[in-house]
């Protein structure tokens, strides 16, 4: 079955792995996984409450370690703290899954510049301090270290109406490889991973709230005719944090069920929205924030 775990049961054991955005969705997928592997798992976002339940629940189902931290990625004294705190809990840090993400959809035309500005704070720069932060101390500490960063298909092909996420996302693309080049000396792989249609209940009915999600089946979209499970993100995810993935070192792998082959660009079906649809959207999403 493709929704059944592949690793054998000790391949993260010993290995702890710092998860931004692990505590919902897919960085919560993931997480677990790496539990059921033997990891000790820290994961981060800016809701206490919401990791703290999580971690509870994760160590009931998977009897590993999970140690739960506020961490806004924006703020890099955050992150320091984090991993001062990982330390402090677990002695040493081996993995990075850079996780934490923020989107929208909206034509660009519509879009302040501060809303441009906090996606490329989150996703780009987010990403960059969280990779600044654990790469200096591996270089340091003279530690082996591997970071994973989720991006997204459309980060090489673009996409209309998500272009705050998209050049952010690029921009990851872009340090992933940078950095395998220059950091491989230190034993620190960067790989990437960029998943197409993994629905999660939160991030994907703000993206397409009410009947949206139902005009815009992205089952549609992909060549298999149906979205990913999350174990098999999870899968992959666990493969690459892994020491049987060594030897791969710069690569973004794609998971999408060939979506993007099959028409490039995630979101740009949505020239059909009309600009009364349009209004209707940005009014649900307001709505939504405020509650």
């Amino acid at each position: 079955m493709y929704n059944q775990p592949m690793l054998r049961d000790d391949a993260l054991s010993g290995k702890t792995i710092i998860v931004t955005g692990g505590g919902t969705g897919l960085g919560r997928a993931m997480s677990t996984y790496f539990l059921k592997l033997g990891a000790n798992v820290v994961i981060t976002s800016r809701k206490l409450d919401v990791l703290e339940k999580a971690a509870s629940e994760m160590e009931t189902e998977t009897g590993g370690k999970v140690l739960p931290l506020q961490c806004d990625v924006r703020n890099p004294d955050e992150i320091d703290a984090v991993l001062k705190a990982s330390l402090a809990r677990f002695e040493t840090v081996n993995g990075l899954l850079n996780n934490a993400a923020g989107n929208f959809i909206s034509p660009t035309e519509r879009l302040s510049a501060n809303a441009f500005s906090t996606i490329i704070d989150i996703v780009l720069k987010g990403t960059a301090n969280c990779t600044m932060a654990l790469g200096k101390h591996w270089i340091k500490e003279k530690q082996p270290g591997t970071i994973l960063n989720i991006i997204t298909t459309y980060a090489f092909t673009g996409s209309g109406y998500v272009v705050p996420s998209a050049c952010a996302k690029g921009g990851v693309l872009a340090m992933t490889r940078s950095l395998a080049a220059e950091w491989g000396k230190y034993g620190i792989r960067n790989n990437a991973i960029a998943p197409g249609p993994f629905p999660t209940k939160g991030a994907w009915d703000r993206l397409l709230p009410g009947d949206m999600a139902k005009k815009f089946d992205f089952k549609n979209r992909v060549p298999l005719k149906r979205v990913g499970d999350h174990q098999e993100l999870a899968n992959l995810a666990a493969f690459l944090m892994s020491d049987f993935s060594g030897y791969i070192n710069g690569e973004i792998i794609t998971i999408d069920g060939g979506e993007w082959l099959q028409g490039a660009g995630q979101f740009n079906g949505l020239e059909m929205v009309t600009p009364e649809m349009w209004d209707m959207l940005e009014q649900m999403t307001r709505s939504a924030k405020g509650s």
